[in-house]
C-alpha cells in the first residue's frame, strides 16, 4: 500500500527520509544561574555549597574615627590646671617686688635713765613680698650710721629695726632720732624724746 502523500516519481526511494519526518530527542533547555556571587555560581532550585575562592579574602572593618572635640577637652582641661600652676608660681617668684606702706618710729617717752640707753625701733610695714631694706639712722647729735640691710622673708608684713642710743652723765639732752629709709623707695620717720639724769 501506498502512501498518497509520498511523491510520486523515479527518484523516490523508501529508505530515504525527508527531514520533516525526523524530529529527534527534544533538546536540553539552557538553565541560566539563579545569581552570581564572586566566582561562585548558584544554580536552583536549590542552594549548593560555596565553593572556597581562589585566593584569601580577609573582610576588615574600617577603623572607627574619634569623636572631633573629645581629645580636645581632655587636653584642655590639663592645660588649664597646668596654666593656673604656672601662673601661680610665676607671681610667687616674679610679681610685685617689695613694697613699704608705713613707717613709724618710737621710744619710750620718758626717755632712758642715767646712763643707760634708749631704745628707738622703727616698724616698717610692707605689702608682704620678699626684698631687702636699705636704710640709716640719723642721730641729733650728728651721728649717721652706715647703710644698713634687713631682708624680709616671704609673707612677713612688718620690719622692726632697732637703734640703741647710749646716753651718759648728768643733764638734759633733748635727742631726736630718725629712720632714713633708703630703698625700696624713699621714706624717712623720726622720734623725739628727752635724756634727763639729775646728779
Amino acid at each position: 500500500m501506498s502512501d498518497p502523500r509520498a511523491p510520486q516519481g523515479d527518484d523516490y526511494s523508501a529508505t530515504v527520509l525527508g527531514s520533516h519526518w525526523f524530529s529527534g530527542p527534544p533538546a536540553a533547555p539552557e538553565v541560566t544561574p539563579d545569581r552570581v556571587e564572586g566566582s561562585v555560581l548558584r544554580f536552583g532550585p536549590g542552594v549548593t555549597a560555596a565553593m572556597p575562592a581562589p585566593f584569601p579574602v580577609t573582610v576588615t572593618a574600617p577603623p572607627a574615627r574619634p569623636r572631633r572635640g573629645a581629645g580636645l577637652r581632655r587636653y584642655t582641661l590639663a592645660a588649664v590646671v597646668l596654666l593656673a600652676v604656672l601662673a601661680y608660681l610665676g607671681w610667687q617668684r616674679y610679681g610685685p617686688a617689695l613694697d613699704v606702706r608705713d613707717v613709724a618710729v618710737t621710744t619710750d617717752p620718758k626717755g632712758p635713765a642715767c646712763d643707760a640707753a634708749a631704745d628707738v625701733v622703727a616698724v616698717v610695714r610692707t605689702n608682704g613680698r620678699p626684698g631687702t631694706l636699705t636704710y640709716r639712722w640719723l642721730r641729733s647729735d650728728g651721728t649717721r650710721s652706715e647703710r644698713l640691710t634687713e631682708r624680709v622673708p616671704r609673707g612677713q608684713r612688718e620690719a622692726r629695726l632697732h637703734l640703741l642710743w647710749t646716753f651718759r652723765g648728768t643733764g638734759t639732752y633733748p635727742a631726736k632720732a630718725e629712720l632714713e629709709l633708703l630703698s625700696p623707695g624713699q621714706q624717712t620717720a623720726a622720734v623725739e624724746f628727752t635724756y634727763r639724769c639729775s646728779p
